[in-house]
C-alpha cells in the first residue's frame, strides 16, 4: 500500500444526463490535475429528476450504456480509479433498477459493482419530507471490497452509512479506504452527516471518501453537500461547501500502518455467542 491522493467530487445534478456528464468530466479532470489517483462521484451523479419513475427510463444494461462508457473513458483518459457514484442498472423488474456503484481502474477496466443494499424508506422527523426508495429501486445483498494498488477499497452508498455492520464486513480484507457516494437530504445531513462519517472512519481505522450531492435539484429537493475526506482517527482532512467542486487529501500509508499497530482495536473485537442468563 502506497501514499495516494484521494478526491471527493461534489455535484448539483439535474435531469439532463448530458449536462451532468459534462460537469462530472470537468470535476474528474480537476481531481487529476490535483494529483488524485482515486476519485469518488456522488450518488445519482448522472441523473436526478423530480420524477422517480424517470430513473427507470435511463437504466442501462449491466456493462453496457452511455453512462458506463463515459466512466470507463474518463478513468482511462485521466488515469484515475473512479468510484462511479450510482447509476441505474436494470434488474428483473423494469420499474426497479438497481442503484449500482461501479468501480473502474486507471486503465478504464471495470473491476467491481456494488448494488446499494439499504434503501431510504423514511419520513424525516419534524418535516413534510418522506421517501420510499424501495418503490423504484431493487436492493442489493452483497458487500463489495476490492484489492487495489493503494490497499483494500470498500464501497457503500448514502443510507448504508447508518448500518455499521456493513462496514465491519469489509474488514476481512483489512479495508483501508471506504468510498461513500451520497445524496443526503439537507435536514438529515445537518443532523448526522459529519457524525456518521467520522464514526465509520474511527471504528474501522480507515480513510473515508464521501462524495455528496449539494444544492437544489428538480422538484425542489435540497441536498446537504459537504463532501469530505476523513482520516482514520476521525480527522476531517478536506471538506467542500454546498455547491459543486472537488476536494482532495492524501492517504498516508505509513501513518495508517502505525496507527493500527499502536492502537490495535480491530484485533480486540469479540463477538457475542449468546444471551446472558437472566
Amino acid at each position: 500500500m502506497n501514499d495516494i491522493r484521494l478526491a471527493a467530487v461534489q455535484m448539483t445534478s439535474g435531469d439532463d444526463v448530458a449536462v451532468n456528464l459534462t460537469a462530472a468530466r470537468q470535476q474528474l479532470q480537476a481531481a487529476a490535475r490535483h494529483g488524485a489517483r482515486l476519485a469518488v462521484l456522488p450518488e445519482n451523479f448522472a441523473f436526478m429528476s423530480a420524477s422517480e419513475s424517470a430513473r427507470a427510463r435511463i437504466a442501462e444494461a449491466d456493462g453496457n450504456g452511455p453512462i458506463q462508457d463515459f466512466l470507463a473513458g474518463a478513468a482511462r483518459e485521466f488515469g484515475l480509479w473512479i468510484v462511479g457514484g450510482t447509476i441505474p442498472i436494470r434488474s428483473a423488474e423494469a420499474e426497479r433498477p438497481y442503484a449500482s456503484c461501479c468501480v473502474w481502474d486507471g486503465q478504464g477496466r471495470r473491476v467491481g459493482r456494488y448494488d446499494k443494499m439499504h434503501l431510504f424508506d423514511v419520513r424525516v422527523p419534524d418535516s413534510s419530507e418522506a421517501y420510499r426508495e424501495s418503490a423504484r429501486t431493487m436492493p442489493g445483498n452483497t458487500p463489495l471490497t476490492l484489492a487495489t494498488p493503494f490497499g483494500a477499497l470498500g464501497i457503500a452508498v448514502c443510507y448504508d452509512l447508518r448500518f455499521p455492520e456493513l462496514f465491519r464486513a469489509m474488514l476481512e480484507l483489512e479495508v483501508s479506504v471506504i468510498a461513500l457516494p451520497a445524496a443526503f437530504t439537507q435536514r438529515t445531513g445537518q443532523a448526522h452527516w459529519h457524525t456518521l462519517l467520522k464514526a465509520r472512519a474511527i471504528e474501522n481505522l480507515a480513510y473515508v471518501v464521501a462524495a455528496a450531492q449539494g444544492g437544489e435539484h428538480p422538484g425542489g429537493r435540497r441536498t446537504y453537500g459537504h463532501s469530505l475526506i476523513a482520516g482514520p482517527w476521525g480527522e476531517v482532512l478536506a471538506e467542500a461547501g454546498t455547491g459543486p467542486g472537488v476536494v482532495t487529501a492524501t492517504l498516508d500509508a505509513d501513518y495508517l500502518r502505525r496507527l493500527r499497530a499502536q492502537f490495535p482495536v480491530l484485533s480486540h473485537r469479540r463477538l457475542a455467542t449468546g444471551a446472558a442468563a437472566g
